[in-house]
Parts: structure tokens; sequence; C-alpha cells
């Protein structure tokens, strides 16, 4: 974190883009918390993952959207967001990296599939503690009025707390009035999924297209979940990693295959 007398660095990002309503409200939960800078995609970027732009030139543009905090539009996605801010806008690693507050959720699986944790993820692998936000309403009208308080009080209790190298966090808020938000309980990741289908149309040049479309089923029903969590009006807070690597398997192959 920031050395002692100096005001934290804060670089705030998202994947639903620079004027969604979610960031600006991140913006406004964690002002006075430190130095903000805000670097975000220029338009949508939800379900991007971990992609990055390799074979089209990247734009950056500052805009005047936030009173008194600098902000940046990039034509890329969120991680190249990331990359950018760290590279050529602040020409160093800030103290933390906010992203969200996404429209919709990101618990269970949708964390693997999100730009909004992708661009936190991205900041927490050059070992810059960072927490990414959802707000379960897809709605462009949701009501971030609880996230805002609760967001608050979550990155003051990380900036204070030492953390370890890739400190990351993926954080959920139930869409409901604050007086009805319960707490906050450290869960584990759900595994839940989308059982997924595609409905088939016909355009009018008589040519087939899909939506993807789906349900979400929960397979996890334990209580120690982020899916249990926000069903029973609780904000969860998932430690995550990005290390893939699955180790009680690793162990088992190390013993068993041996192959010559």
């Amino acid at each position: 974190m920031a050395k002692a007398g100096k005001r934290p660095t804060i670089l705030i990002t998202n994947d639903d883009g620079i004027t969604a309503p979610g960031i600006r409200s991140l913006v406004e939960a964690v002002k006075g918390l430190g130095d903000i800078t805000v670097v975000a995609p220029d338009k949508a970027q939800s379900g991007m993952g971990h992609a990055i732009t390799i074979g089209l030139p990247l734009r950056m543009n500052k805009v005047d959207l936030f009173e008194g905090i600098e902000a940046w539009q990039i034509s890329g996605t969120p991680v190249d967001c990331v990359k950018l801010a760290v590279d050529k806008i602040l020409h160093r690693k800030p103290d933390i990296c906010l992203s969200g507050i996404n429209h919709g959720a990101n618990h269970s699986i949708n964390v693997i599939y999100s730009g909004t944790m992708s661009a936190a993820m991205e900041a927490a692998i050059e070992s810059i503690p960072s927490i990414g936000f959802s707000l379960l309403d897809y709605r462009f009208e949701a009501d971030f009025a609880a996230s805002r308080h609760y967001i608050r009080k979550i990155v003051e209790k990380a900036m204070s707390y030492k953390k370890e190298k890739h400190f990351l966090l993926n954080v959920n808020i139930p869409a409901v009035p604050q007086k009805e938000i319960k707490g906050i309980k450290v869960c584990k990741q759900a595994y839940a999924k989308y059982e997924e289908d595609f409905d088939e149309r016909v355009d009018p040049q008589g040519k087939k297209y899909y939506w993807l479309t789906g349900e979400f089923v929960n397979f996890d029903k334990g209580k120690d979940t982020d899916v249990w969590a926000l069903q029973h009006n609780y904000i969860s807070v998932v430690p995550i990693q990005f290390d893939l690597t699955n180790y009680s398997l690793k162990k088992e192959l190390e013993k068993n295959w041996k192959i010559k």
C-alpha cells in the first residue's frame, strides 16, 4: 500500500463501459480514500473474460466524466485498460485496483467469463491488490445505494489489511434495499452454471441466426457458497486466484502415470 504520509493511488475500471452508472457509483463510493484514476472501455465489454487486443491498434482518449478525477476511455478490453493504465497513464502500479460496479451477477462460474473480474485479475497478476464488485441487477437504472455503502467499508478494510502478493476478491451484492442486507459473508465459489441453449431464428433474408439462452442451475447445496449467501441477502466475498493447477490431480498423476 502507499508509503506513510502519501495518499494511495486507486485505479478504477469496469467492463460495462466508462459511461455506465455502475462505475460512477464505484467512484462515488471510494472518493476521499486516495487519488483516483479511471481507465475503462469506451463501450460495453461484458463477457470478454481475459481477452486482450493484439490484432488492432488501441486508442485512448482523456474524458471529462467525473468531476475532479482523471479519466480515460480505451478502445480495447477491460484487461487492455489495466495494462495501459499501468504502463502509459500512471507509469507505475497503483496501490489498489477496483473493477465494477458490474451490472449483473459475477458469482460461481461467471467469474471465468467476466470482464469485470478479468480486469481485477490482471491487476492481481501484476501484484496489485484488486477487488471486483458486482450488483445482481442488470438494469441500467439499478439502485447502487447499498453497494456504495458496503463497497466503501470493504475497500477501507482491504486498504488497511496486510495483503498477500496476489490479493484478489470477487464481491457480489444482492439487489435489495440496504436495510435488507444481512451482512457480509466470506464464501467459496459455488459449483453452478448455465444449462445453455441456442434459440434458432431466421432473419428477413431467410438466413439462420442464433441467440444464446440458458437457465442458471446451482449444483452446490452448501451454505458456504456465494450463491447461497446472495440468495439469503448477504454480500458474498470470494478470495480468487489465477493459479488453475489441480494440485490433488497433480499428485495422483505423479504417482500413477508411469508413461515411458
